[in-house]
C-alpha cells in the first residue's frame, strides 16, 4: 500500500482524554477514532491488526475441532430472563422495546442464544460433544467506560461454547481450549500470566483467566511469592489472622454518639480509633433473602466470595431495604440484635481478631463500642457462616507463603458452565441407555480488541507501537529519504519485489521530509524499515532497521529482498505457538 493513497491520520499531540498508553497510541497512530463514550471506529491500520487477531484465533479454533457459526446481536429478553441473567447483568444490560412491544437485548454475551441454538439441534449423545464459536461485536452499558478499548462499551469478542454428554468430555476440551489460548497468545506476541479465576455471572465450576502483565491493567493477579499458586483478585484466597484468644470479661456494649460520620474514616478520626477495631457491616440481597455480611474494618469484602460462600447471585440492599432492617440510614448498621431478621449471617474470618470492636449502632447518628463477637452476635448457629469474604492485600499469606501483586489485562478466559443454562433453556439429549440429561456446557472468550491494547502497552517506547510482526498491520516500512530518482526507483522496485512475493508493505512515497518520514514509522510500530536515502543510494545499497532496536545494517540493493525474508521470518519464528 502507498502512505499517499491511505488513510493513516497521525497526530504528534497526546489525547487528553487517553488515560493509558495503548489508548493513546491508537489513537495518535490513527488506528481508531472515537465516536461517543466507549465507542470507536477503526480507522485502515487499526482494522489491519484486529483482521490478524481474529485470522490466528479463528486458525487456532478451527485446528481445536471447533466450528465458526454467526448468532444476532439483538437477542431476545426472554431467553435471559428464562436464565435469570437479566438481573444478573443489571444496568450494564443495554435493552429495548421494539415496534411490536417485544424487549430485546444488545448481546453482552451469547450463552442463552446458542443453548436455545443447541436445545433446538442437539437430542443424542451420538452428537456430543460439539463446540462451537463466532467472533462478534458485543455490548455492555459500561457506567464509566475507559482506558479505551479495555473499558470500552462495545467491543470484539470470540466466544465459544462446547455441550457435553458428561464431566469427563467437558474437561477434556477445557484442556484443548486451554492448550489453544496458549498458541493463540503466543501468536499474537504476548506474554501472559494463566491464572484461577471467578466465574461471576457467567456461573459454573471453575475457571481461568489468561492475563497479560502490565502497570495499566483493570485486573489485580495475587500469587504466592515461589510461584506455586496465582489468582485474580476475586478469586484469590487468604490464610485467615490468628483468631484473637482471651478470658478477661468484657465491658458491656455502649452507645456513641457519631453525628454524620458514616464512613470508616470518618469514625476513626472522630473516634480516635485504627481501622482495625472497627467490624465493617454491609446488606445485600439474593432475590427476596437478605444478607448481613462483616469484616474487619481495614478490609473490604469481595462480593465474587461472598456470592460463592452463600451460592447465589447478590447486590448491595437498596437504601429503602436497610432503613426497614435497620431502622437507621445508611452508614450506621451493625450486627448486634438485628442478625435475626436476615437470612443468613456471613463472617469473614478477619472479623475474630477483633477481641471488642466498634459497630453501627442500628440507629442514625450513632455506633456502639466494646462489640465482642461471639457475645453479642453469633458465631455458630444454622444461618451462620464463618469463610474467606475479603479481598487479599499486601502482608497476606496463602498456604503459609506471602502474597504478591501485580497488575494486568484480561484477554482471555475459560469457563466450565455445567448445566446452568443447559437445564434452565432444555438443550438435553438421550443417553446411551435413553435417559434424557442436560447437556454439560464449557465456554471460552477473547477480547480481540484487548489483544491488540495489550500488545502495545507491553511493546512500546517513547516513540510510538513495537508491533509484534505476526499482528502489525503492514510487516515492512519502505522510507525514501530524499526526492532524486535513482532513491524513488530503487524504493519502487523493492517495493515491487517484496509486495509480488506477498509481503504485506507499506511504501511511504509522500512529498515530506525525511524526518517526518521517520517519526510516523516509529509511532506506526511496523516492525521492519528500509530506508533509501542519497548516502546508501551512492553505496548502492538501503538501510534496515527492526523497530524494536537501534541498530542500522547497511544492505547491498541486490540483498535487500534476501535480507527482508530472513528477518521476517525469524520474527515471525519469536510468535510461533
Amino acid at each position: 500500500m502507498r502512505y499517499s493513497k491511505a488513510l493513516i491520520p497521525t497526530v504528534k499531540e497526546v489525547p487528553s482524554d487517553a488515560e493509558i498508553p495503548s489508548h493513546q497510541l491508537m489513537l495518535r497512530a490513527g488506528l481508531m477514532r472515537k465516536v461517543a463514550s466507549g465507542t470507536y471506529t477503526y480507522l485502515p491500520l487499526g482494522w489491519r491488526t484486529l483482521l490478524k487477531v481474529m485470522n490466528i484465533v479463528r486458525d487456532e479454533m478451527n485446528k481445536s475441532g471447533a466450528q465458526e457459526i454467526l448468532m444476532p446481536s439483538v437477542q431476545p429478553m426472554e431467553l435471559w430472563q428464562q436464565t435469570g441473567r437479566n438481573v444478573d447483568y443489571g444496568p450494564t444490560m443495554a435493552h429495548f422495546t421494539d415496534r411490536h412491544g417485544r424487549e430485546n437485548v444488545l448481546a453482552p454475551t451469547a450463552e442463552e442464544v446458542v443453548t436455545s441454538i443447541a436445545a433446538g439441534e442437539i437430542n443424542s449423545y451420538k452428537q456430543l460433544p460439539i463446540n462451537l464459536y463466532q467472533i462478534s461485536f458485543k455490548f455492555r452499558d459500561e457506567f464509566r467506560p475507559r482506558f479505551g478499548v479495555l473499558r470500552s462499551r462495545e467491543f470484539i469478542m470470540k466466544d465459544a461454547y462446547s455441550f457435553h454428554a458428561d464431566g469427563a468430555s467437558l474437561d477434556e476440551t477445557y484442556k484443548v481450549m486451554y492448550e489453544t489460548y496458549k498458541r493463540i497468545f503466543s501468536r499474537c506476541g504476548l506474554k501472559y500470566a494463566i491464572v484461577e479465576a471467578e466465574s461471576g455471572e457467567m456461573g459454573g465450576s471453575g475457571s481461568h483467566q489468561f492475563t497479560v502483565p502490565c502497570e495499566s491493567g483493570e485486573d489485580i493477579i495475587v500469587q504466592t511469592e515461589d510461584g506455586s499458586y496465582a489468582a485474580n483478585i476475586e478469586k484469590a484466597p487468604v490464610d485467615a489472622l490468628p483468631a484473637v484468644k482471651t478470658n478477661k470479661t468484657h465491658k458491656p456494649v455502649e452507645e456513641v454518639h457519631t453525628p454524620n460520620r458514616k464512613t470508616i474514616d470518618e469514625i476513626c478520626e472522630f473516634l480516635k480509633v485504627d481501622a482495625k477495631e472497627l467490624i465493617k457491616t454491609l446488606v445485600y440481597k439474593s432475590g427476596s433473602d437478605l444478607i448481613l455480611a462483616l469484616v474487619r474494618g481495614d478490609f473490604e469484602i469481595n462480593p465474587e466470595k461472598l456470592r460463592c460462600t452463600v451460592g447465589k447471585s447478590i447486590e448491595l440492599a437498596d437504601e429503602d431495604t436497610i432503613k426497614t432492617l435497620t431502622g437507621a440510614e445508611v452508614g450506621f448498621a451493625g450486627p448486634v440484635g438485628i442478625t435475626s431478621k436476615v437470612n443468613k449471617l456471613v463472617i469473614d474470618h478477619s472479623v475474630l481478631t477483633i477481641e471488642a470492636g466498634i459497630t453501627g449502632a442500628n440507629k442514625t447518628d450513632y455506633h456502639i463500642k466494646n462489640v465482642v463477637p461471639g457475645r453479642d452476635f453469633p458465631l455458630e448457629g444454622k444461618n451462620v457462616i464463618v469463610a474467606d469474604i475479603r479481598n487479599a492485600v499486601e502482608g497476606d499469606m496463602y498456604q503459609g507463603k506471602k502474597l504478591i501483586f501485580k497488575r494486568g489485562i484480561e484477554v482471555g478466559q475459560v469457563f466450565k458452565l455445567g448445566t446452568k443454562y443447559s437445564a434452565k433453556l432444555g438443550a438435553k439429549f438421550l443417553d446411551k441407555d435413553s435417559t434424557e440429561k442436560p447437556c454439560i456446557m464449557g465456554c471460552y472468550g477473547i477480547g480481540i480488541n484487548r489483544i491488540a491494547a495489550s500488545a502495545i502497552e507491553i511493546s512500546r517506547d517513547d516513540d510510538g507501537i513495537i508491533w509484534p510482526i505476526s499482528i502489525a498491520p503492514f510487516e515492512v516500512i519502505i522510507t525514501p529519504a530524499g526526492n532524486g530518482e535513482d532513491i524513488t526507483s530503487a524504493a519502487e522496485r523493492i517495493y515491487k519485489e517484496l509486495t509480488d512475493g506477498g509481503t504485506e508493505v507499506l511504501l511511504d512515497d509522500r512529498d515530506v521530509r525525511g524526518g517526518v518520514k521517520f517519526k510516523d514509522a516509529d509511532l506506526l510500530g511496523i516492525p521492519i524499515r528500509i530506508t533509501i536515502g542519497a548516502k546508501s543510494i551512492a553505496e548502492n545499497c538501503a538501510e534496515i532497521k527492526l523497530r524494536g532496536e537501534k541498530e542500522i545494517t547497511k544492505v547491498p540493493l541486490a540483498q535487500i529482498k534476501e535480507k527482508t525474508l530472513q528477518l521476517i521470518e525469524k520474527l515471525k519464528s519469536a510468535c510461533s505457538g
